[in-house]
């Protein structure tokens, strides 16, 4: 947890946590009533039965999806404070390798449907600039103009990520706040024109509606309603930032003002779904008409605001997913940065300009909100059920099998009729988010399965035990006729039971050519459940000079082995258990430790398994995929902090073979004799 103040409920934290949390689905007022006026067909469709009945569904959707399965049981499924579809992976995954596949496929569709987030919010919100007078300017009714803007306020923001927002993320809670309180009592002024609309609070309305002969679509009325409720899995995933009672207490009033801006907007279109100038219109946002005109300016700026604060925590919650799913070994590794001594902000140049990227190419491929509405929410349906799927096992695990059973059966069915409703999208758009996801998830695949084959097809005798070279690196350490190659000689390489490390290791240090050093140190870093838990632990193999080092590091946690490797240094030296390394040169009073050397040794595939019938063609795929993302993303120098320190890296083959299978077969040996006779 960043602040102990977020464990407690308190107004600061709430605050923070309106403008942190609540961006996603605080926006949506912004677009959902618009989809739900499209789906009737025009204006003059959209009667007051069909009306009822939608607004009685985002109700109750966000009653019982956001509300009852996220708030109330999703939160008590946390990681040490720590919430998302990994972290809950992370606290089961003991239970069942199965596991990992909802994780996997949930994770690569919240990714993906993160990337119309910030498109269609902003272009919401910037199309209630068309056709509006300021002063005597009237501005212009031209959608370019719009996705112009809107470009421009998106490139911006990903622009800044780089250098931090924590300065202008301290008044993302006021501004939040406004907005929440301003489409309140907006929604309360037009609810109070025509109260018929409170019949919307019976469930009756809501389920019959969806049989309705007014219901044109039927069912997938169900997929504009979602709208509603997408961002209840940011509730979830960004409860480690602001603490699970601070959502608890905030909640209550967002509902409220989400419920007061939809009855709003509904009662609106109740009032005014005859009228001359509105009764042919296909696409008409409900949000901006029910204001009054000298209102509106005030609404764009401060929705566009809101949208602004929705795509930046859509942004910064990318990182987190992406940096999680590095620590659980879901996707290759990726340089994080840290601008701001803020711990849990992070910048992923990779995922930031990606995203930008894709984001960008939405809006000018789909250029208005509408568009864009027809395809959002796919992805993120799939997400959900994947979160409940492992809900259920967490269930299951703190409770008993029937209370499982019966909260996947209760949710699963809900969000399947949403799925299935969504799936009228694929050809409006979410294709495109599916095929997004589906690219995301076959690098996770690889990367993830692709490490499961490496390590079931390494050979045995590829790994040795470190006690059995001991007694050589000792006198290697002592052997003052080989010249000194560093102090510190530091393996990143990782020490199974029993001391067994790959055979690579003793080899580069005692065959290649011998490196002798005063201490040896061979580092393995561990990926812990718990999120920022940073310990370790050190076996001597009973001598003072090598070392076995387990990191144990949490999997939101950065790795700089550098720093961590001169502070157990120094504490090892305060306990006597290493010599003091005083260096004959130095700029620096009393300095008691030595210089250092790095090894990492990276894996280059040597396939020779062509002709072993034992490897899959599929196996060798994977192994060769991940080696492939492997040496195109970030290294493992940079990957340890080690940038700035003296680095050596050696390849190795990993070799996929047989030795049986390629053994040469000796015909003959002849012994030529050379004729002496003149």
């Amino acid at each position: 947890m960043e602040n102990k103040m977020f464990q407690r409920c308190s107004f600061t934290g709430m605050l923070v946590a309106l403008g942190i949390v609540y961006g996603d689905i605080g926006t949506s007022p912004l677009y959902t009533m618009n989809a739900i006026v499209t789906d009737a067909g025009t204006m003059q469709d959209a009667v007051p039965e069909y009306i009822i009945g939608s607004v009685s569904l985002i109700f109750w959707t966000l009653m019982i999806i956001t509300t009852i399965k996220y708030v109330g049981i999703a939160m008590r499924a946390d990681n040490k404070h720590e919430g998302g579809i990994f972290a809950l992976y992370a606290l089961i995954r003991n239970r069942g390798r199965w596991l990992v596949i909802p994780a996997l496929i949930g994770g690569a569709a919240l990714l993906a449907d993160g990337t119309l987030t910030p498109a269609v919010t902003v272009t919401s919100a910037v199309e209630g600039l068309k056709g509006q007078r300021i002063g005597s300017l009237t501005l212009s009714n031209s959608q370019l103009i719009v996705v112009l803007a809107v470009t421009i306020i998106l490139l911006g923001m990903f622009l800044i990520q780089r250098f931090g927002t924590a300065v202008i993320g301290r008044s993302f809670g006021p501004i939040m706040l406004i907005w929440f309180a301003f489409i309140g009592f907006a929604g309360l002024f037009n609810l109070l024109q025509h109260v018929e609309i409170l019949k919307a609070l019976s469930p009756y309305y809501a389920i019959h509606i969806l049989f309705s002969p007014v219901n044109k679509v039927g069912i997938f009325i169900l997929g504009s309603v979602f709208l509603a409720t997408t961002g209840a899995e940011a509730l979830y995933s960004d409860m480690g930032h602001v603490g699970r009672k601070n959502i608890y207490g905030s909640w209550v009033f967002v509902y409220l003002m989400l419920t007061l801006s939809y009855f709003g907007q509904g009662a609106w279109v109740i009032g005014h779904y005859r009228d001359a100038a509105y009764r042919h219109l296909q696409n008409i946002n409900p949000f901006y008409e029910m204001l009054p005109t000298q209102m509106r300016l005030f609404a764009i700026i401060i929705a566009t605001l809101a949208a602004i604060i929705a795509s930046q925590a859509l942004i910064t919650g990318s990182y987190t997913l992406v940096n999680e799913a590095i620590g659980l070994k879901f996707l290759p590794r990726l340089l994080i940065k840290h601008p701001s001594s803020v711990r849990s902000q992070i910048y992923i140049g990779a995922v930031n300009w990606l995203l930008c990227l894709v984001t960008l190419s939405i809006v000018w491929l789909f250029q208005t909100s509408q568009h864009m509405e027809a395809a959002y929410g796919l992805a993120i349906t799939i997400t959900m059920l994947m979160t409940t799927i492992l809900l259920f096992e967490f269930i299951r695990m703190k409770t008993n099998r029937i209370l499982a059973f019966s909260m996947v059966l209760f949710f699963g069915l809900i969000e399947t009729l949403f799925l299935m409703a969504s799936l009228v999208k694929f050809t409006h758009g979410g294709y495109l988010t599916i095929l997004i996801s589906l690219l995301i998830l076959s690098v996770m695949v690889v990367w993830y399965y692709g490490n499961k084959q490496r390590e079931k097809y390494e050979r045995t005798s590829e790994y040795v035990s470190l006690l059995d070279y001991r007694k050589q690196l000792i006198q290697l350490s002592n052997d003052e006729t080989e010249p000194l190659y560093t102090t510190n000689l530091v393996y990143m390489a990782k020490i199974g039971p029993h001391y067994r490390v790959k055979r690579t290791v003793p080899y580069s240090i005692l065959d290649k050519r011998p490196k002798r050093a005063k201490v040896y140190w061979f580092v393995t870093v561990n990926e812990t459940d718990e999120p920022y838990k940073r310990s370790y632990t050190v076996d001597m193999l009973g001598t003072r000079n090598v070392i076995s080092v387990q990191l144990y590091l949490g999997f939101k946690n950065s790795q700089h082995v550098n720093v961590y490797i001169r502070q157990i240094i120094n504490d090892l030296i305060d306990q006597d258990v290493i010599d003091t390394q005083y260096p004959k040169y130095t700029t620096l009073k009393n300095r008691r430790v030595g210089d250092f050397k790095f090894v990492i040794t990276n894996q280059q595939l040597m396939d020779l398994s062509a002709e072993n019938s034992e490897m899959k063609h599929f196996d060798r795929l994977l192994i060769g995929g991940r080696i492939f993302l492997q040496n195109r993303t970030t290294s493992p120098a940079v990957w340890y902090g080690l940038r700035f320190s003296e680095v050596v890296e050696e390849a190795v083959p990993l070799v996929l073979y047989d030795p049986e299978v390629l053994r040469l077969s000796q015909n003959e040996v002849r012994h030529s004799v050379k004729n002496t006779e003149k």
